[in-house]
This record gives C-alpha cells, structure tokens and sequence, in this order.
C-alpha cells in the first residue's frame, strides 16, 4: 500500500535552488577603484518606454510622458529596469512590462533583512540567487563589454558583494554564494573560482550553450582549466534557463508562447554537449544544475543518447553509456513539473531539486510549500521522496553542510 503524502504543515522547511536578486544601485560606485567609475555599472533615472516587439526588447529614453525607470549604464551598456525583473507581491493584472524603479519592488528583492523575512513566510530556509539584471543568468553582461579588464573589476565586485555582504551576516548559512565567471577567458575563469571559493563560494553560474554567445563549445576542449578548476573546489556548475541569451522558437513571427513552451530544449542540447564532448567523462567530479528547466524531458533524453551511444552512429567513442555520466552528477530543478516527479523512477529521485523563483512572476511566494504539497500529493510521494525534493538533494548537490546545513 503506497505511503500517503506528508500533510502541508509536516513539509520539511525548502531549500529552493533558483531566486534572484536585484543587484544594488550603487554597488559600482563605491567599490571600483575612482578611475573606473565613470564607465562602470550605475544606476540613471530617467522617463522611459519599453516595448517588446519581434522577440526583442525595445527602450525609448527621455520621454516626456514616458514612466520613471531606473536605467544600468555600463560602458556602451544601457539597459532599463522593468516591473517584470521583480513584480512579486502583485497581483497578475499588475504584472506588466513597463518601466520601474526600485521603490516599485517589494523591499526583499534587493534588501538582505526583508529577504530573510519574505524566506521565513514562504518556509524557505535557504537560497541561491542568480543575477537579476544587468549581469543577467551567466555574467554575460560583463563578457560583452570590449574593455575586459573593466569587465573583470566589475564582475569581481559583484562576486565580492554577493559572498561577504548578501551571503554574510544574517545572511550566513541562508543565503548561499553563487558567483559569476569571466567567460571571455577559461584561465581567468579558473582563477575566479579558486578565487571565490577561498572565499566560501562553491558554485558558479554559466551558460547553457557558450557557442550562443560567441565562445567555444564545450567539444573544443577551450574550458577545461575552468572544469579542472571546479574539480579541484568541489563547485557546483549551474545553468539558468536563458543563460545563452537565447530561447527555442521555431519562426521569426512565432509568439512568446511558443519558445516559453520549448524552453526545456536549451537544457536538453546542454546536456547532450556536456555528455558527447566527453566532459563528464574526463572531469567525474563535476556536477550540473539546470535551473528553472524543469525535468520531465531528462527520461527521454537520456533513452535516446544511450541509444546512440549503443547504435555506434554519433560518431562519439564514450567508455560507458551516456546515462551513466549523468547519474548521481546533473540535477533537474523544478518549480511546476508533475509529470517529472511522476517519472521519479526513470529520472532518479536523487536528481530533483526545487525552486521558487523569488521575485520573479512565475515565482511561487508566499504559497511555496502549498505549491510543493499539491506537487508532491499528485505525484504520490511519501515522506522520503518529499524531504529529497524539498531539501536533502539541495544539501547533496551543493555541498550545503559547508555552510552548517543539515538535513
């Protein structure tokens, strides 16, 4: 006879693996050396309009009528501040993509203390924050910029902030440090983590697809200093959805609609890179987190690399099935995926992790752990399986006893 699932109240409290947080306004301004300040990373208010047309992001600056915006102007970078970066607390109908400035938000998004409060009120105990504007999911913010040497002072500030100050203090043992990586250089990269991870951050942000932004693939062999890197720190490789500035889509005039359908694909041709490039092969203690990619597409994928694999035709010589790479090492994390818990079996209990996305519209606060229950009770999972999901893979996959995390 099948356990029944825990009741709401008996849930573990959450380890959500994917938030963010707005980077703060003047950050850049106090910590980069004098020189530097003037084409470094600050914050202008102006009126402006933001439009989204032919799956791009259009900005009109200095309209008269136009909304108050808190605009980033980094070098040749400038990029608006839009409701939808943090537009948690409000209701859908007032979910829109219109300019906004800080006061617009919900104080936790971009202040330690009401973060806090807003993770005990949503039975959160811990969290990992990727970056929310300007840097966007992987750094690429500071990789584009022609200037590499501003672009490394910039992301090391941001690296500096998001270990001692949003992950310190209060923020100890809650907050937990996921730092950005120079992507314009595999050697510096290296250095970064070894760098932050001195620091006590063990887990790095990078690209789905580093070919989608101009770098070498995974095949070239152009990152392994960085693996060896991560090897070496016990760090965590995590990869948001969108960390390739680019969604599937199947058309220039095909809607939103259809790459926020797809979106699982840019995980799944990550996977395949990182697998056929024998990259989990030569580095076997790397480990890999999908943000906000769901998992229910990991069993078929995996079917079909093996059957490759087996078939002889990919033109890839592994030592083992695909599959066996994969196992105990990548993570699928969810936020809306019964069909992938349903599939626990064929995926691996053990590789599901959750999130709740905070501040971010398809985030789930302050109904997290009643998200979680209806999730894991259509499922049918038992006690153990929700503790796993909720919590205790988290711990496994980012070594969170480092930071007195228990399960």
């Amino acid at each position: 006879m099948a356990t029944a699932t825990p009741a709401e109240t008996e849930l573990p409290r959450i380890i959500s693996v994917d938030d963010h947080i707005l980077e703060p306004r003047d950050l850049w301004q106090r910590e980069l050396p004098p020189s530097l300040r003037e084409r470094g990373p600050r914050v202008v208010r102006e009126r402006a309009r933001l439009d989204f047309r032919g799956g791009r992001m259009l900005l009109e600056r200095d309209v008269p009528d136009g909304q108050w915006c808190d605009m980033w102007c980094f070098d040749d970078l400038v990029m608006p501040t839009g409701l939808l970066h943090a537009p948690v607390g409000r209701p859908p109908e007032e979910q829109a993509n219109l300019p906004a400035v800080y006061e617009d938000f919900r104080l936790g998004a971009y202040d330690q203390v009401a973060r806090l409060a807003d993770m005990d009120a949503n039975h959160v105990e811990a969290s990992l924050n990727y970056p929310n504007t300007f840097p966007r999911f992987a750094g690429q913010g500071f990789a584009e910029r022609a200037d590499h040497d501003l672009g490394l002072a910039a992301l090391q500030v941001y690296n500096d902030w998001m270990i001692d100050e949003w992950c310190g203090g209060a923020g100890r043992g809650r907050l937990i440090p996921l730092t950005l990586v120079p992507l314009w250089d595999a050697t510096l990269a290296a250095a970064e983590v070894h760098r932050c991870a001195a620091k006590g951050s063990f887990a790095i942000a990078f690209t789905e697809n580093p070919a989608k932004l101009g770098f070498p693939s995974l095949h070239s062999g152009h990152w392994d200093p960085l693996w060896r890197a991560c090897s070496e720190t016990d760090t965590v490789v995590t990869m948001h959805i969108g960390s390739s500035s680019s969604m599937p889509t199947t058309s220039d005039d095909a809607p939103l609609a259809v790459s926020m359908s797809l979106n699982a694909q840019n995980a799944e041709g990550s996977l395949c890179d990182w697998v056929f490039s024998r990259t989990l092969e030569r580095f076997p203690k790397i480990r890999l987190a999908y943000a906000e990619s769901q998992a229910g597409w990991m069993p078929f994928l995996l079917e079909r690399m093996d059957g490759v694999w087996k078939e002889n035709v990919g033109g890839v010589e592994l030592a083992d099935p695909p599959s066996s790479y994969v196992r105990g090492r990548v993570y699928g994390c969810i936020f809306d995926d019964v069909h992938a818990l349903r599939s626990r079996g064929e995926i691996g209990m053990e590789h599901l992790l959750f999130e709740s996305d905070y501040p971010h519209a398809n985030g789930t606060w302050p109904h997290t752990r009643a998200t979680a229950h209806r999730l894991c009770s259509e499922a049918g999972m038992d006690a153990t399986e929700c503790a796993m999901l909720l919590r205790r893979n988290a711990i496994d996959c980012y070594g969170l006893e480092r930071f007195g995390i228990a399960a």
